[in-house]
Order: structure tokens, then C-alpha cells, then sequence
């Protein structure tokens, strides 16, 4: 038996210490360095049983490396695809994260179920009659999923050698351990040794896998940061348990872009593809109210239609509040100090609240003129047309910006029946003869003018 001995891992980077101290070098982080029982014995390879003799790795010219024969996988999701970029890339390792109960379990299974190709689902959370009934649930009929219940790498690895799955799906990569390791499940040594070796499956056979992560009281995925960097795609899916919508976003994506949106709704029978988000986003209602307005904003590709709700009004204690609920709260800070300054408006001793609604965060700079004719709507208390949207980023001077991809937005707003919509003056717009009036404005003053 190798020897056994006792190192330091810092919890939240994964920096090995010989000895414990009070701060990470790495990270500067105190008090996260803890103490694991490390067994070293001499390393296997992933396989159980040699199927096939490892090959040795040599440097190809660039040129003659053939990527002809790496096609995706379609995932039969077109959200989930979207975010990907186009479907699962062979070989590649993705990893989902989120909050308990918000539906990671649910996503992958759905989608396990769909897919076409021999999936085998490696549950550590949950028994196979819980996810039998949970798959009855969301789609009856199905014939490619396996489902395995097992925490131990080296037992996944030999049914995976007997079953040989298409796409190997991981719930949860924190319930993993490895035979390797003393410690236990969940450390920063299991996680890394874990990961390393479904890598190296993964790699060698051009199986794609899907893991789910844990994510700790703020926000992070649970273990350490370098398991984001060990891994293709770090997908995360947001939400509130309290409403039925979920959002799939990517943080890192080697394979796409990390600006792609995918929406779901949260039902009984699973969670159902939103296909055209602008009318979850957008309320419905019949009188008009103060305070309201449409902003075209893009996600990704994606054009989306979001509804900006401000309240303005007299500060009861002394310091007045400035709150914001999916934007900035510094630029909404910022917007004040310009409606202030250039408009004359004397917002300094009222409140103000913003709220994008639908639960989602927006970094656009293109919501600022419907943040901006928001709060000038509440504040006088009229209310801005029902068919009228805002596309314009605000500077400090008061004057009124372009946006990038101005037309798309365009187009999106005319297809869902707007009459109108806000642009600053300086966009280069080549559409003509649209039925949306297109209204060029050049500062700030030009669109109180049309509130007022």
C-alpha cells in the first residue's frame, strides 16, 4: 500500500499547501484552507480492462488534422442547442449548475430521453424508481436512456465499457469518488481527481459527457474554480422557485458563444421550450398604466421585448432609496444624475424603484431610454402608449446613442404589432417601407417632449 499522508486544500481555488495557514495565497482568501487525507497509489488507466492499446500521442501540422467527422449532436431541444451552439460536441465535457430544485435533474433527463442515440444517465442523488417515475412524468415512451445508480468511477467505468453509450450524463460530479483518493465526497481532491479521469474518457473515446454541479450560498459551482477551467462548457440555469420560468445561460463556452439565452417554463410534465420569450416578458393588461415601457433589447442573437416597470415617488425617510431588480443599480444611479442635470427634473429627494420583469438580468446598454421614459412616465404620472418601444443607449451629456444590430430590433418589434419605437438619430437604418415608424431622437430633451 502507497503511503499515506495529509495535505491543505484551499476550498475555494483548489491551491495545495504542505501545512495549514490562515490565508490562500493564491486567491487571498482567509480561512478556507482544510485539511484531507490523500492516498497516492500508482494510477490505473480510466479502463478496468484494456479494450484497445494506448496510442501515443505525436504533433500533426495543423493542416492535416481532419475535423470532417466532428459533427454535433443534435439534443432534439432547441433551447438547449441554442446555447450550446448548435448541439453537444463529441468528446466535449459540460457542466450545469444551479440552485437546489431548480430543475437541473429535470433538464437533463428530459433531454436524455429525447435524444436518439444510447444515453446512460449515472445518478448519486437518486434511486432508479425515483427517476423511473420522475421520466413517466415527462415522456412515457423511451428506449435509449439507461439509468445507472452509482457513485464509484471505476464500477461507472466498467458498465460504461459494457454498454458503451453515446452520451454519458453525470448527477451529480460532487457524489462522485475514486478509489484513488482517501477522502471524501465532495473535496477538492475527489472533484479534481473525479473530473480528470471522466476527461480523459471523454477525450479518448469522443463520448460526450454532461455533469451536474452543486453551487454553493453564493452563487458558485461548489469545489474549486479550477473545475470550471478543466471542463468545455459551464452552463448555468437561473430562476426563482417561486415562478415557473427558468433561464439557461453559458458562462464559458469553447465550443460557441457565452451570449446565447435559452428560456424555459416549468410544468408538470417537465419544462416546455419558450420559443418566443417576448410574450412571457411583456404583461398583459388593458388599462394603461404609469411607469411602463418596452424595451428592445438582444440576448445572443436573440431579439427580445422586455418590460422596464418604474416607480418614482416622495421619499418618506430622509435618505431616499434607490432600488433596482435585473439592471444596475449604478447605472440607474447614473441615469438620475442625467435626468437631473440635462432634463431639469428634481429626482433627488423622491425614491425609485425599477423592476425588469419575467425575473431576468439585463446587461444591454439599450434598455437606458426605456429605463429613462420609465421613471419620466411615473414621475408625471402619464402613461406611454402600449405600441411604443425604447432602443437607445443614454450617455452622460444627455444625448442619445446607437445601439449595435438597430435593425434586427426593429424587425422584432414590428413583427409583434409595436407602431413605434425610440432610436437615436445617428443609427445607420437601411430598411424602408416598414409599417413601424421608426423615431429618431437626438438627446434627452427630444424624448421628454413626447412624455411630457
Amino acid at each position: 500500500m502507497a503511503k499515506v499522508k495529509t495535505t491543505f486544500f484551499c476550498q475555494n481555488c483548489g491551491t495545495q499547501y504542505a501545512k495549514w495557514q490562515g490565508q490562500c495565497n493564491a486567491c487571498k482568501e482567509w480561512n478556507t484552507i482544510v485539511e484531507e487525507l490523500i492516498q497516492k497509489p500508482d494510477k490505473k488507466d480510466w479502463k478496468t480492462s484494456t479494450l484497445k492499446t494506448n496510442k501515443v500521442s505525436i504533433p500533426l501540422q495543423i493542416n492535416e488534422i481532419d475535423t470532417s467527422k466532428e459533427s454535433r449532436l443534435d439534443t432534439f431541444d432547441n433551447e438547449f442547442n441554442r446555447v450550446l451552439g448548435g448541439g453537444i460536441v463529441p468528446g466535449s465535457l459540460t457542466l450545469l449548475g444551479g440552485e437546489p430544485g431548480i430543475g437541473k435533474s429535470t433538464l437533463l433527463l428530459q433531454v436524455s430521453l429525447k435524444l436518439p442515440y444510447k444515453t446512460l444517465y449515472v445518478s448519486g442523488e437518486e434511486s432508479q424508481k425515483q427517476i423511473k417515475m420522475r421520466a413517466e412524468r415527462i415522456n412515457p415512451e423511451h428506449s435509449n436512456c439507461y439509468i445507472l445508480t452509482e457513485t464509484k468511477t471505476q464500477n461507472i467505468f466498467k458498465q460504461i465499457e459494457a454498454l458503451e453509450p453515446d452520451i454519458v450524463i453525470i448527477d451529480s460530479i460532487q457524489t462522485l469518488h475514486s478509489d484513488y483518493i482517501e477522502s471524501s465526497s465532495g473535496s477538492i481532491s475527489q472533484i479534481k481527481e473525479c473530473t480528470t479521469e471522466l476527461i480523459k474518457f471523454a477525450k479518448e473515446t469522443a463520448t460526450p459527457v454532461l455533469l451536474i454541479g452543486h453551487i454553493t450560498k453564493d452563487g458558485n459551482i461548489a469545489g474549486p474554480k479550477i473545475l470550471e477551467h478543466m471542463v468545455d462548457t459551464v452552463l448555468q440555469f437561473e430562476g426563482d422557485r417561486n415562478h415557473v420560468f427558468r433561464i439557461l445561460r453559458a458562462h464559458k463556452n469553447r465550443f460557441g458563444s457565452t451570449n446565447e439565452l435559452g428560456i424555459y417554463e416549468m410544468q408538470g410534465s417537465g419544462l416546455r421550450e419558450v420559443s418566443n420569450p417576448s410574450e412571457i416578458l411583456i404583461s398583459k393588461k388593458d388599462e394603461e398604466l404609469s411607469g411602463n415601457a418596452i424595451a428592445a433589447t438582444l440576448e445572443g442573437m436573440r431579439p427580445l421585448m422586455i418590460e422596464v416597470q418604474a416607480l418614482v415617488s416622495t421619499a418618506v425617510y430622509g435618505t431616499p432609496q434607490r432600488s433596482a431588480t435585473g439592471f444596475n443599480a449604478k447605472r440607474l444611479n447614473m441615469l438620475l444624475a442625467v435626468l437631473e442635470k440635462r432634463a431639469g427634473f428634481r429626482l433627488g429627494a423622491k425614491d425609485v424603484f425599477l423592476n425588469i420583469t419575467g425575473g431576468i438580468s439585463v446587461d444591454d446598454p439599450a434598455i437606458d431610454l426605456a429605463v429613462v421614459a420609465s421613471i419620466l412616465s411615473s414621475n408625471e404620472d402619464v402613461s406611454l402608449q402600449k405600441d411604443f418601444c425604447f432602443a437607445a443607449e443614454v450617455g452622460l451629456s444627455g444625448e442619445i446613442r446607437p445601439v449595435q444590430r438597430i435593425e434586427q430590433r426593429i424587425l422584432e418589434a414590428e413583427k409583434l404589432g409595436f407602431s413605434a419605437i425610440f432610436v437615436s438619430k445617428y443609427n445607420k437604418i437601411s430598411l424602408k417601407n416598414r409599417t413601424i415608424k421608426i423615431q429618431l431622437i437626438s438627446k434627452i430633451e427630444d424624448l421628454v417632449s413626447f412624455i411630457v
